[in-house]
């Protein structure tokens, strides 16, 4: 069979971007499909969005605390428009990372339309039949929507729309305690919006929940309500919704559903040519490949964990096993991840609780708080804390809540991979001061009861009585 292209990839987000760039710049003939916006939902309406309204937000919470550090700020005036052209520009300068010209210069064929796959080497897109031995399918998620009696009758708002709105809003009803919810609460808060959360479970429910705490008890400090209960049903219409729960009725302006996400799999043609779904997604093996040999299926569409940075690694390792041939499995033992409210909340590896359930009294944990890191405390910034969940002296997990939390994973990732140990960290030379400091810290506490137990000390005393005697 004579092949149009070398591999098609259809989605123009993190994970086809990356595989579609990665072959293309090993020289393979690459076909790139995107129907809606390059860059997808991170760059669109998820991650780019987000952080630049909660780096406003954050600088109107500065200026909240009126007198700090001997300063005094003027109460912030906050003006929607200037937030959403922020919010924009910032999209708009990230956008030419991931332009169609960008991936044209790289040598892909980039095509702006839907896209069906016909077979397990054929895909009909603008009225063409494109073939290749091999086809990546990156076609990413959307937003879930909870069984909410009346939800599809009244306005409502999801990742996919909220930075678009062009008010702020007085009374914004959150559903869901998970990332976004969080993120979003904290950040309309501090813009001055009344914010109530909805949650029936446990708020941020995959953290650490000492972390968890820490920044629910931040959130409530700055007025943020959390309702624990179920959404049963909702009504109004828009500037006036009312959510029902079985405990109360929630009225606010907006109401934002924030409830995960769904893979975005059906429509493309995949069920009819054979390929497999699972619970939610792309059933793959931990090659990414689907069961139709020679369709691999990376990123949000899959079924699996949904995070920018998994997205870009599946896309790697799918273009050196498509380019080189080299076969790249997934490894999530070091997996990392970060809720960006202040303070942050950081997880990288096991939690203590998903540790001690698979190890049980093998495990230890270590504890170092902000409040003995001078760094935190001449910042007048010391809350939170790091937990080191080992097993002996191997590290299975970190959980890190506090002021640029994320930034401190790092060897955190190394120790558990194998490429680094609580050993050589807590042993390093580490500028003073910072917060890297903590982890430092934490590394030699974890050494602490071998470094000055029974022989090093026995040892440390018979080198002093020689000392004394040939003096």
């Amino acid at each position: 069979m004579k092949f149009t292209h070398d591999v098609i990839v259809i989605g123009g987000g993190a994970a086809g971007l990356t595989a579609a760039g990665g072959c293309a710049l090993f020289g393979l003939k690459v076909a790139l499909i995107e129907a809606r916006k390059m860059g997808g939902e991170c760059l669109n309406d998820g991650c780019v969005p987000s952080k630049a309204l909660i780096a406003a937000a954050k600088r109107a919470a500065e200026a909240n605390e009126a007198t700090r550090y001997g300063i005094t700020l003027e109460p912030p005036k906050v003006e929607w428009a200037g937030v959403h052209k922020h919010i924009h520009d910032a999209i708009a300068a990230i956008a030419p990372h991931d332009s169609e010209e960008r991936f044209e210069e790289m040598g892909c064929e980039v095509f702006r339309d839907w896209a069906q796959v016909t077979g397990p080497q054929s895909v009909e897109v603008a009225w063409r039949t494109l073939t290749a031995p091999r086809i990546v399918i990156a076609t990413g998620s959307k937003a879930a929507l909870p069984p909410i009696e009346g939800l599809a009758d009244v306005p409502y708002l999801t990742n996919e729309n909220l930075f678009d709105i062009d008010e702020l809003p007085q009374h914004l009803v959150i559903v869901g305690g998970g990332v976004i919810g969080m993120e979003m609460a904290q950040a309309f808060r501090r813009l001055g919006s009344a914010v109530t959360v909805v949650e029936p479970g446990e708020l941020m429910g995959r953290d650490d929940p000492d972390s968890v705490a820490v920044v629910r008890e931040t959130l409530e400090d700055e007025g943020v309500r959390f309702v624990k209960g179920l959404a049963k049903s909702v009504e109004g219409e828009a500037g006036a919704i009312r959510l029902h729960t079985p405990e109360e009725t929630i009225e606010g302006s907006h109401l934002l559903i924030a409830t995960g996400r769904k893979a975005n799999c059906t429509g493309f043609g995949l069920e009819e040519i054979g390929v497999e779904m699972d619970r939610n997604g792309i059933k793959v093996d931990d090659r990414r490949r689907t069961s139709v040999k020679g369709i691999y299926a990376i990123g949000d569409c899959r079924d699996g964990p949904r995070l920018t940075h998994v997205s870009g690694y599946e896309g790697s390792n799918v273009a050196l096993e498509i380019t080189l041939g080299l076969p790249a499995k997934v490894d999530w033992s070091a997996l990392p991840w970060c809720t960006y409210t202040d303070p942050e909340v950081a997880q990288i590896g096991m939690t203590e609780a998903e540790a001690r359930e698979r190890h049980g009294d093998k495990v230890t944990v270590v504890k170092e708080t902000f409040h003995d890191n001078e760094r935190a405390l001449a910042e007048g910034a010391d809350k939170g804390h790091l937990k080191l969940v080992l097993k002996g002296k191997k590290v299975l997990g970190a959980s890190i809540v506090g002021k640029n939390a994320g930034e401190l994973l790092l060897p955190f990732a190394q120790a558990i991979t194998g490429k680094s140990s609580t050993f050589a960290l807590g042993s390093a030379i580490i500028a003073y001061p910072t917060r890297s400091e903590i982890s430092k810290a934490a590394a030699f506490s974890a050494w602490e009861p071998t470094v000055f137990g029974k022989v090093p000390k026995w040892w440390a005393q018979t080198l002093a009585k020689l000392r004394r005697k040939l003096a």
